[in-house]
């Protein structure tokens, strides 16, 4: 979220600077992504107004101006193509100093002196448009210093919000926390009910009220859509990233980023009868506020009349009944959507909304009155009109309740590792809007306020105190828990060498799902009935793998299916097998599985390299077994389903099987869409790592023969 740091000192105003404000506010866990300067340095530009403007005699695009600064008036030669009389503008006089380096100086432009230049937004930082002059409001005082007439001596911040934090999705809720932070009082909008003039109402049926509990609505007839919108509401909302429109959807704007409420506005003359508040009927279509049409599912919330759909509840507005230049009364829309009603529901119809932001993560469910109320004033003020009664429609029931959570004094200490004052705590708790319900020597029971969908459980609590206390002032102490090392054994091969010497051999590590679908596990280990997962992701990860190697072959088809012939894998990881009933039960034995495929050698110029074959893998196999100087490994005839029977064989150690490798069978190679050969194996881990302990030789005092 972007906004003014003006803006929120109009709030709450701490003795700091913006660096410090914003480093302040990243460490209360609202990170700041960038402070940026609202406009470039510049210095003598003033509000000027052109009192007449001719065509340049030696020039077909160029125009001689008069422009005026209040007191004096000078001439221009300026080449803008909106230079015309009466309009006010930026006027750089002589001496005015635009960016770090330019100077404005008396020039002659085609045998025309000029004493000035006037002013596009772009050469003033303000944005990238060069199309022509930056044009003010006819109310802009003609002289005025044109940094203190736009208050550019600003700086813009912008914060990266986590999804948990959408109470800070406007100006009073970042000003609660600086405040917080800052043990500062906040200069709270002053939000008087408007008097109703006109008795005029419009019915409302909400018929999905689990998704919109409460739903508010104004009559407002007279309204002049024309009227231009005050400056400083534009560049509050032009500095938050939103651009003017008309006063009525402005308005709507600056209350969704000062209060958090996101509002629409219909057009009153284009409804029908009362407002529907209901589900959407499979296949049904809108047409949006940005003339796309879109086919409607049954799970979208809508806001309809008794014969057509109006909009998409929470997300945006339709095109047939939105506020226009012929509009002259309008329906003010205030509601709570319930989070879990529109969550995903944007992004599902390729849609984001600065409403669809905040509603799906969570709006204050006891703000609408306000927020009706404060654009109601706001919209009387600046476009005229006569308001009606709010109209109000809400379900108790399906409102969201206040979380009651008890903070205990042990487990805020075990968490902090340091004692925080009592009446801090309580102090820090309150500043954040949550209700002390009983406060003792060793609890604070609490409930937590309705724009704090996030504190839940006890733990949130005590994440508030840390903030706000602030992670800086917490002591690094040392563990105080016993630390106990677990002793390796001399005999046992570090799994880090182990991969190192498959990296050496050209291999990369692959890390796997542990979870596969039930039809590879019975086709690479068929015997062997898997473990069901009680509540898989999906049907593809039902099943806990009973071996490393389909994983492995996964992985390869990814990378031959993107032209990669050469590959050489290999993982370290747990096997399940065992039955549900019997989890205790479990063998999950430590494996390590490989793969090679392609070429012998990388590819080159100077040399063919031929094809792996049965001997390579045998050759890695012994080198790993090399490195714990046990047992040399021996092979007999394997009989694996999915191993070539005439290339495939058992690793035996001592006697004991503990692995096999071999080609993968002609048949599988097929039905998996295999173009080449591959080879694989497949070892106990445990095996691998451990083998005899090191005993000394001494050097023999015999040449060798």
């Amino acid at each position: 979220m972007k906004f003014s740091e003006n803006w929120l000192r109009e709030w709450v105003n701490p003795a700091i600077g913006t660096d410090e404000l914003a480093s302040q506010i990243t460490m209360a866990g609202l990170e700041v992504d960038e402070v940026c300067a609202v406009a470039e340095v510049f210095s003598g530009v003033v509000v000027g107004q052109i009192l007449s403007a001719e065509k340049h005699p030696n020039a077909d695009k160029l125009k001689v101006c008069q422009v005026s600064d209040g007191t004096d008036t000078f001439q221009i030669v300026c080449g803008a193509p909106n230079a015309r009389e009466g309009i006010k503008i930026p006027f750089a006089k002589v001496g005015a100093v635009l960016g770090p380096d330019f100077k404005i100086k008396k020039a002659k432009l085609r045998q025309v002196e000029s004493f000035g230049m006037l002013c596009a937004a772009s050469e003033l930082g303000l944005s990238d448009d060069s199309d022509g002059l930056l044009e003010l409001a006819e109310s802009a005082p003609v002289g005025v210093d044109f940094r203190e007439y736009l208050d550019l001596d600003d700086a813009i911040i912008d914060v990266d919000l986590t999804p948990n934090r959408s109470d800070c999705l406007s100006i009073h809720g970042l000003a609660r926390e600086v405040g917080v932070l800052n043990q500062t009082d906040l200069t709270l909008v002053n939000v008087v009910p408007v008097t109703a003039e006109i008795q005029d109402t419009f019915n409302v049926d909400v018929q999905a009220a689990n998704a919109c509990p409460r739903y508010l609505g104004r009559v407002i007839k007279g309204v002049n859509v024309g009227a231009e919108s005050p400056l400083w509401l534009t560049e509050k909302l032009r500095r938050s990233g939103v651009r003017s429109i008309d006063p009525i959807v402005d308005v709507t704007n600056y209350v969704m980023l000062e209060l958090g409420q996101p509002m629409h506005a219909f057009d009153l003359d284009q409804l029908s009868e009362s407002i529907v508040v209901r589900m959407a009927e499979e296949g049904e279509k809108l047409t949006l506020l940005d003339g796309q049409e879109i086919s409607l599912r049954s799970d979208t919330l809508l806001i309809a009349d008794t014969s057509r759909p109006l909009a998409m509840a929470g997300i945006m507005g339709g095109e047939g009944s939105g506020v226009s230049q012929e509009t002259t009364n309008i329906f003010l829309e205030a509601a709570f959507f319930a989070p879990i009603s529109l969550a995903g529901k944007a992004r599902s119809y390729g849609l984001h909304t600065d409403s669809s932001h905040r509603f799906e993560r969570g709006v204050d469910a006891q703000l609408q009155n306000k927020a009706i109320e404060r654009a109601t004033a706001l919209i009387l003020e600046i476009a005229g009109g006569q308001a009606a009664p709010v109209c109000e429609q809400v379900s108790d029931l399906d409102l969201p309740k206040a979380n009651e959570v008890t903070l205990r004094r042990t487990k805020l200490d075990q968490y902090l590792a340091v004692s925080i004052d009592k009446d801090l705590v309580t102090d820090i708790l309150t500043r954040l809007d949550i209700e002390m319900i009983e406060v003792t020597d060793t609890q604070w029971v609490t409930r937590a306020p309705s724009h704090r969908f996030d504190i839940a459980i006890e733990a949130d609590l005590i994440e508030e105190v840390a903030r706000i206390y602030g992670y800086e002032n917490i002591p690094a102490n040392m563990p105080t828990a016993a630390v106990n090392f677990t002793p390796v054994a001399e005999a046992q091969t570090s799994i880090q060498t182990m991969r190192s010497t498959l990296v050496a051999q050209g291999y990369q590590e692959a890390i796997t799902y542990s979870f596969i679908d039930k039809e590879s596990s019975l086709q690479f280990v068929p015997d062997v009935e898997p473990v069901p997962l009680a509540n898989p992701i999906s049907a593809e990860m039902g099943v806990m793998r009973p071996s490393l190697i389909p994983g492995l072959m996964k992985a390869y088809l990814h990378n031959q299916n993107r032209q990669q012939s050469r590959v050489r894998l290999f993982e370290t990881g747990r096997r399940f097998i065992g039955s549900v009933d019997a989890l205790d039960q479990l063998d999950q034995q430590e494996r390590l599985a490989g793969l090679i495929a392609g070429s012998r050698e990388t590819e080159a110029w100077y040399h063919n390299s031929d094809s792996v074959d049965f001997y390579d893998v045998k050759a890695h196999i012994e080198a790993l077994f090399a490195l714990n100087d046990g047992d040399k490994p021996s092979y007999e005839r394997a009989d694996v389903v999915y191993l070539h029977p005439g290339r495939s064989a058992k690793v035996m150690i001592a006697g004991v099987e503990v692995g096999v490798f071999g080609e993968l069978h002609p048949q599988f190679a097929k039905a998996l869409g295999c173009n080449q050969a591959v080879y694989l194996f497949d070892l106990n881990l445990d095996a691998v790592l451990v083998g005899k302990l090191p005993v000394y030789r001494p050097v023999s005092k015999f040449p060798e023969v």
